[in-house]
């Protein structure tokens, strides 16, 4: 089948969420580029290695006492728990737009396993789940909400995500989205941050969107126009609203190509800088602290922006474990130290370290003009939506701290060559007065040349560093060629481990 279509709206009657339930509930796998299938392969091993980390610390093995193993008979619990675990670490990978994979993986692995979904069949989900996700977070994005703050990323993705595994037809979809979006989450900064309710923060909208399902199988229905309605989603979400992103370019412009690699735990943001550190310490080797007078961090209005909003829950040794991959001091000191960056370095006794302390106090972080400029002109996080919008995007940018940028530049007809410029440089003060540097434009893994290149590679090192066996990684790579029984071996073998399970 041809599954192109212009995104202009043909049928003049149609809503946003109905245009988009047709395409990609008639999705098939033949429909999806090659290019764009291994991106989705290297996806799904990335999120288990990020289930996989999670289920691993106190906070994450309190979820599955409080709800169950991520592998449960009932899928709905498995796509819940499954969610939580691989999010709260920010291991989950990104896109333009959102983090997706917390429910566009999740919730198909946990329906392929129950349904017993062969690998070309759950890899068609996952797409399809991305799409949706990805563009409904797109036409929000210039909003209150960014990364896995939008917690209506997640329910957009697990009701597209199940629909997609299920089967079920355009209206059931169109049904069961307006029933997810019609009260949606609104996250509380305090909580996220500040709080254990950070490994919830993908559990509730899956459990959400899974509930909306349910009532749509039993009846019910929500509003087709959800989204673009006066009273709907965008009016509440959406500081410039852009509806027209839901639909553009459907089968053409495909957001899983926008797709960043989670490396190590960190962000939003603060990914590069942790690289930058990785490499002086291979470089100096660990700083001696007495020799350490400063270490100053430039990066984009962005990064700075959230930084700021992290700082006032930090509290050195205190600080709660959810807000630690989000802490710039905290995850560069670390990195500068010990050369390296894991979930190890979120609990006792890396957390507990008076050294990483006493380095973290001596964090600076500055706004680099041109490093928000490059932010700006990649299609990740947001400078897609920003030349979308063209002038409208002003007020929103007059927020960010960057009145009178606005791209030149009109929207990408593709995404096939998708960048995101999250950049940074760190610099080492020496007492004595010495000044060591180093600079990335791109984080390791972020959406680039490079990682179009080599991100199966840098899924499978991300595996294997997490405790996986490198065989077991080596399988996702002929994952469109497994059967049911197969894939579902394969996901067990990965999680059968993971406590509780």
């Amino acid at each position: 089948m041809n599954n192109e279509t212009t995104g202009n709206n043909g049928d003049k009657g149609a809503s946003l969420t109905e245009e988009l339930s047709a395409w990609a509930g008639a999705l098939r796998f033949d429909d999806i580029p090659a290019r764009v299938v291994a991106l989705a392969k290297s996806q799904v091993l990335s999120q288990i290695t990020a289930i996989r980390a999670g289920a691993g610390l106190p906070l994450g093995r309190s979820l599955i006492r409080a709800f169950g193993p991520p592998l449960q008979p009932d899928p709905r619990g498995s796509a819940r728990v499954l969610a939580g675990l691989g999010s709260w670490l920010n291991l989950d990978d990104t896109a333009y737009a959102g983090h997706l994979s917390n429910s566009t993986v999740t919730v198909p692995l946990a329906y392929g396993r129950a349904l017993g979904l062969d690998g070309a069949r759950l890899l068609t989900a996952i797409v399809a789940a991305n799409e949706c996700a990805a563009r409904v977070t797109a036409a929000a994005t210039l909003g209150p909400f960014r990364g896995q703050t939008a917690a209506h990323t997640s329910l957009v993705g697990a009701v597209a995500g199940r629909m997609h595994a299920e089967g079920l037809p355009a209206h059931a979809w169109v049904e069961a989205l307006g029933l997810a979006l019609s009260m949606p989450p609104w996250t509380l900064a305090r909580a996220y941050v500040g709080s254990d309710a950070r490994v919830l923060g993908a559990y509730l909208p899956v459990a959400m969107a899974m509930d909306a399902c349910d009532a749509q199988a039993a009846g019910m229905a929500g509003a087709a126009d959800i989204l673009e309605h006066p009273a709907g989603f965008l009016a509440q979400f959406a500081t410039v609203p852009l509806p027209e992103s839901v639909v553009a370019g459907l089968g053409r412009r495909w957001h899983t190509e926008t797709l960043s690699f989670k490396v190590r735990p960190c962000g939003p943001g603060i990914d590069a800088a942790v690289d930058c550190a990785v490499e002086l310490h291979r470089a100096l080797g660990g700083p001696r602290m007495a020799e350490v007078r400063e270490v100053v961090v430039s990066a984009s209005a962005y990064t700075v922006a959230v930084h700021g909003i992290v700082a006032d829950y930090e509290n050195g040794p205190d600080t709660v474990v959810g807000a630690l991959p989000l802490s710039l001091p905290y995850t560069v000191a670390t990195a500068l130290l010990s050369g390296g960056l894991s979930v190890a370095d979120f609990t006792a006794p890396a957390v507990r370290d008076r050294e990483r302390w006493a380095l973290a106090a001596k964090v600076r972080v500055r706004h680099d003009g041109r490093m928000t400029r490059d932010l700006l002109r990649g299609e990740a996080p947001f400078g897609e939506a920003i030349r979308q919008a063209g002038d409208r995007a002003r007020p929103w940018l007059d927020r960010l701290g960057v009145a009178g940028v606005v791209p030149i530049a009109g929207p990408a007809p593709t995404f096939e060559r998708a960048t995101k410029h999250t950049g940074a440089r760190v610099e080492l003060r020496m007492a004595d007065g010495s000044k060591f540097s180093r600079g990335r434009s791109i984080p390791l893994g972020g959406a680039g040349p490079h990682t179009r290149s080599h991100h199966r590679a840098l899924v499978v090192r991300k595996f294997v560093d997490g405790g996986g066996d490198r065989g077991i990684a080596g399988r996702f790579a002929e994952l469109d060629r497994l059967s049911g029984p197969e894939v579902a071996g394969l996901l067990e073998r990965c999680l059968t481990e993971v406590e509780g399970s």
